[in-house]
């Protein structure tokens, strides 16, 4: 069976990452990993990139144009996908997820923070609405969904980068620092992940500026890192140019063997192993 973990670093910008995802970037090197240079859509906010990594689909189609528009995502998603084809999905993530994909708005912390067995288009959640909610508690989170549930899709989104981005910029120790626990994190996880079979997908909604702000259209903004682990996509250094955001959501399709949503990209720009296509 096919499965896959997105992690989804929020605010991770991709100058950082090359200097800080030590692991993943040694993974590269050793022909095992691939990296890809992502530019992100605009605006370069979150909820509208939440929406667009999820759904494959731009903003000016999905409708999600700013962080203030509060309500359930109305695009097929890859949490809606999963489940309609009989998959389990998880997500350990910030309650804006919760708020798109399983359809109660506003999010309440006491009643959503855990949504197991949910009715919605996840399956499995548990979420957080505290910017301050330390990355290693929401891998822990991640991790419990994972040992509890097996799902064969999981959504991991840690936020403290981007509270750090905010608060000191991304040309700050602390920003840097944040980048650097998170992808431990994924070191600390990697072998468990692999060896029960996923593939990692790793990755960010947006960048920061030198400012502490993100939503306009500069590389600061909009670059991201794409580090994929997959025995079915080609390894190597491919950031010499930069892929659009909207090759994630139907990849993920493809990693796991399930259609891609009507309105995705048809032809992608990752180099695919033959045969990953169901």
């Amino acid at each position: 069976m096919n499965k896959v973990i997105l992690v989804m670093i929020d605010a991770q910008g991709f100058e950082t990452a090359t200097r800080r995802a030590g692991f993943l970037e040694h993974l590269t090197e050793a022909g095992l990993c691939a990296k890809y240079r992502v530019q992100g859509g605009l605006p370069s906010n979150s909820r509208p990139m939440y929406e667009t990594l999820m759904t494959g689909v731009p903003a000016s189609e999905h409708g999600v144009y700013s962080n203030a528009v509060v309500r359930r995502s109305r695009c097929e998603n890859l949490f809606s996908l999963t489940r309609a084809h009989g998959l389990v999905n998880a997500a350990a993530a910030y309650g804006w997820i919760s708020e798109l994909y399983t359809g109660r708005c506003p999010f309440d912390l006491q009643a959503d923070r855990m949504t197991l067995s949910g009715c919605g288009d996840i399956c499995h959640g548990i979420f957080y609405i505290a910017d301050e909610y330390p990355d290693s508690h929401l891998y822990a989170d991640a991790e419990a969904l994972r040992l509890n549930y097996h799902p064969d899709f999981m959504l991991v989104h840690p936020m403290n980068v981007d509270l750090n981005g905010h608060r000191f910029t991304c040309a700050s120790r602390e920003y840097n620092q944040a980048s650097e626990v998170s992808f431990d994190q994924i070191a600390i996880l990697f072998d468990r992940w692999r060896g029960d079979g996923y593939d990692l997908i790793v990755t960010g909604d947006h960048g920061m500026d030198e400012w502490g702000m993100h939503g306009g259209n500069t590389p600061l903004q909009r670059e991201v890192p794409l580090y994929i682990v997959s025995d079915r996509v080609e390894p190597g250094d491919f950031t010499d140019h930069a892929i659009s955001n909207l090759n994630i959501a139907p990849l993920v399709c493809d990693l796991l063997g399930i259609p891609r949503g009507g309105q995705m990209l048809q032809t992608l720009d990752i180099r695919t192993r033959e045969g990953i296509r169901p």
